[in-house]
């Protein structure tokens, strides 16, 4: 069978950016939200368990406008992503940002009420039949709301934030879309120059990063400002809520503690030499005493195994198959059903996601196919996502709302089935150092690349405190977190990478590194139970994923993996599997 490499939007909302559908879907989407609002207005705390059934009301009329916020952000996102130059979408975006955060305002009310009712009260509440099974999430409201300003001074806030706040993350990304690389006499889009940095020439990598290094110099002094006034309105509103903690906001939206924080990035601190050692061997490999940057991603055995789109996708759907049978019938229908765009052009989005349409119970995936083994694994990875939001299908609406850390999770264990498949099946001994080493580069980014964000972000917004700090003084930041991260492996590094890296301008969600580490090495102990289990593992991984929206990341490792993720034990259990395909690495590259 064939599968087409472009997705299919029209099944939403015929028409892209000017589409009738999607105006009277934003019509509909105004007529629930001033309808929550009036509700919300009329809305007092309860004062008995004889007011449940108006909560239950209350919250069934947000979960409609959620779906349809959620509907529409995602149909705008494929939009943006697809052609980065679709004026029309961006102002579709202006559009949705205000409704999201007139909304905003009146959720936080509502939520601000519900803090406000009795202990005695709330509890007997949560155990009517009207709001028991969303126990978790209605704590977890009220806990919020205790945590805020007044219902006044918290919409103030989402006023603001809509040319402020959001408004900076749009003008990163109206700022990459006006780029272009001028290369081999094309312009080629960010996304495009990204996918050389693995080219199998030195010279053309080389290139490529100093032609980036030169395009984020030329516009250093917008991302600078960009950033700085991102990190400040953050800052400000933080201070405003009377929190000294960066991270706070961060922690709690991912439902963890700092203890497993700390415990996670201890333990992977401890154990880098290994991946020194990978780092070292791969530099003399390519002729180099150290690392450079641009030669992070190069390839340095000859592989066979590109694969066509097509190829990918079977490749995908044989070893989904082994795992279990839901996992592949999903893959099998977002393939046939073109929800994934992949195909290799100028115009798009650099990177890649999956994002879900609530409404119609689908997703979509984007990214830009290439044809390398790296390429099949993101398709795996975006795979993952999507399998997770259709584990979920059975829970509430509200139950479904899981944080990114775990988010992480479904998609890296995804990513693993393929990868490890790729290394078993490789024919001849340079695919096979070809193939662990695409393995260890994941490991790399995750232990490295991610800390190296980490410790940069957390850096900055210290210093942000003090007043603005310069494009010179991020590119040291960068630089220095960048040494440290890769433990001295490191010669020539990036010091724009942080004007490069989107996750630093995403202003709906703070500290955007730290839940890809989680999500990689708490799937490596999930992928561990599923290769040691008897029996068909795929029962227990659904069961697992659709607790990801109703418990802390504590509970969930102890109810399905029997496992303390506050010490440093449980992560080491995870980088020592890592640390084996660095030894194989090794062995094969003798």
């Amino acid at each position: 069978m064939t599968y087409s490499d472009v997705w299919d939007l029209d099944v939403f909302f015929e028409g892209g950016s000017t589409s009738l559908q999607f105006k009277e879907h934003l019509e509909t989407l105004d007529r629930k939200k001033a309808g929550f609002a009036r509700n919300e207005k009329a809305f007092q705390a309860p004062q008995s368990k004889a007011d449940s059934s108006k909560v239950a009301t209350m919250i069934e009329e947000a979960k409609e406008v959620m779906l349809y916020l959620r509907q529409a952000g995602a149909f705008i996102g494929c939009l943006e992503a697809q052609d980065m130059k679709d004026r029309g979408a961006d102002a579709l975006r202006g559009k949705l940002t205000s409704a999201s955060a007139d909304f905003q305002v009146a959720f936080n009310s509502f939520q601000q009420k519900l803090s406000e009712t009795q202990e005695d009260v709330w509890e007997e509440l949560l155990r009517t039949e009207h709001l028991s099974e969303l126990i978790f999430v209605l704590n977890e409201w009220r806990e919020k709301a205790k945590d805020k300003l007044s219902s006044g001074e918290e919409a103030l806030i989402q006023s603001l934030s809509i040319d402020g706040y959001h408004g900076w993350g749009q003008m990163y990304d109206t700022i990459v879309g006006s780029m272009e690389i001028p290369y081999d006499g094309e312009q080629l889009s960010i996304g495009q120059a990204n996918n050389l940095s693995s080219h199998q020439d030195e010279k053309v990598r080389k290139e490529i990063f100093d032609l980036l290094e030169k395009a984020w110099t030329d516009k250093e002094e917008l991302f600078a400002k960009t950033l700085n006034h991102l990190a400040g309105f953050r800052l400000n509103v933080y201070k405003k809520r009377g929190w000294d903690e960066v991270l706070k906001e961060p922690l709690e939206y991912n439902r963890m503690k700092k203890e497993t924080l700390e415990a996670m990035w201890g333990a992977i601190s401890k154990n880098k030499a290994p991946f020194v050692k990978y780092l070292d061997r791969k530099a003399k490999m390519l002729g180099k005493e150290k690392m450079d940057w641009y030669n992070m991603d190069a390839p340095v055995a000859e592989s066979s195994s590109s694969m066509s789109y097509n190829e990918g996708a079977e490749f995908i759907l044989k070893h989904f198959g082994r795992f279990g049978t839901e996992m592949a019938d999903f893959a099998q229908k977002a393939f046939e059903d073109r929800w994934i765009e992949a195909e290799d052009r100028a115009g798009k989005r650099p990177g890649g996601f999956c994002t879900s349409f609530p409404l119609s119970e689908q997703s979509r995936i984007f990214m830009t196919y290439s044809g390398s083994m790296s390429n099949v694994a993101t398709l795996a990875h975006e795979l993952g996502h999507a399998f997770h939001s259709y584990a979920l299908r059975p829970m509430h609406t509200l139950n479904r709302n899981y944080a990114m850390n775990v988010a992480e999770t479904a998609s890296t264990f995804a990513e693993m089935i393929v990868a490890d498949a790729a290394v078993k099946e490789a024919q001849t001994k340079e695919e096979k150092i070809a193939l662990v080493e695409d393995k260890l580069q994941r490991s790399v980014a995750f232990f490295m690349n991610i800390h190296a964000r980490f410790l940069f972000e957390t850096r900055f917004y210290e210093e942000r405190k003090n007043g603005l700090v310069s494009a010179e003084r991020l590119n040291e930041l960068m630089t220095e977190a960048q040494k440290e991260a890769y433990a001295g492996a490191l010669d020539e590094a990036h010091p724009h990478f942080w004007a490069s890296k989107l996750h630093f301008y995403i202003s709906g969600v703070p500290f955007y590194n730290f839940p890809y580490t989680f999500g990689y090495l708490f799937s490596l102990s999930i992928y561990a139970k599923a290769l040691e289990a008897e029996e068909n593992y795929e029962e227990k991984y659904m069961a697992l994923l659709r607790d990801t929206a109703v418990m802390t990341v504590e509970e969930l490792a102890m109810k399905h993996l029997g496992e303390d993720i506050t010490k440093e034990a449980f992560w080491e259990k995870g980088i020592a599997l890592c640390i084996k395909d660095v030894e194989e690495f090794l062995s094969l590259t003798e």
